[in-house]
């Protein structure tokens, strides 16, 4: 459990003061995944530097979901918030994983894409060194959102979860009560009310 909460604050605190173009997002490579219904979801990869060291060691997954603004079909908005920290030397260096920043369509939600997600993840797993023990998945906003819907659809994939000022479905919160969930909203927002965190 502890190298578990160490994951999980890692990121949360990369998430909190990260503004990604103006860190390192050349180390995002941008690519793309074809699910079972033939929808492209187009992603960047962030892949951490040890895993082209040859071995068996395997690395933590981070799935980052974006907000509504940065909807679309470019492969590049969903770098403008929050993604930046993660490619920082030294959090690169002080805790390497993968971070996957799928981009949503326009007029899409995290919801409605959810099974592509879980596809998404299922590949990369295929393809990487990925632990299947150190899944994370966090989201701001329509993100956050996004987030609550994982975690209650697939509770036992994720090893942890930090929702940012987004929402769920009160009635299917007993899904993931075991998992665990580091919420983050201010009392002020404006866009989405936070008691539905």
């Amino acid at each position: 459990m502890p190298r578990y909460c160490s994951v999980l604050l890692a990121f949360v605190g990369l998430l909190t003061g990260a503004s990604a173009l103006a860190q390192e997002p050349t180390l995002f490579q941008p690519t793309s995944f074809r699910g079972t219904n033939d929808v492209e979801l187009k992603y960047q990869l962030l892949t951490p530097a040890a895993a082209a060291q040859p071995g068996d060691e395997k690395f933590p997954l981070v799935l980052f979901l974006h907000g509504a603004g940065e909807r679309g079909s470019d492969n590049k908005a969903q770098l403008k918030h929050g993604t930046g920290s993660f490619a920082t030397d030294a959090n690169r260096q002080k805790y390497p994983c993968y971070v996957v920043a799928p981009q949503c369509s326009s007029g899409q939600w995290w919801n409605t894409q959810a099974d592509l997600l879980l596809e998404l993840i299922a590949d990369l797993q295929k393809q990487h060194r990925i632990d299947p023990q150190r899944i994370y998945v966090t989201g701001l906003s329509m993100g956050g959102f996004g987030t609550w819907e994982l975690i209650t659809r697939k509770p036992e994939l994720f090893a942890a979860a930090a929702p940012i000022c987004g929402g769920g479905d009160p009635a299917r919160a007993a899904t993931c009560s075991s998992l665990p969930i580091w919420v983050f909203h201010g009392d002020r927002d404006t866009v989405v009310r936070p008691e539905l965190s």
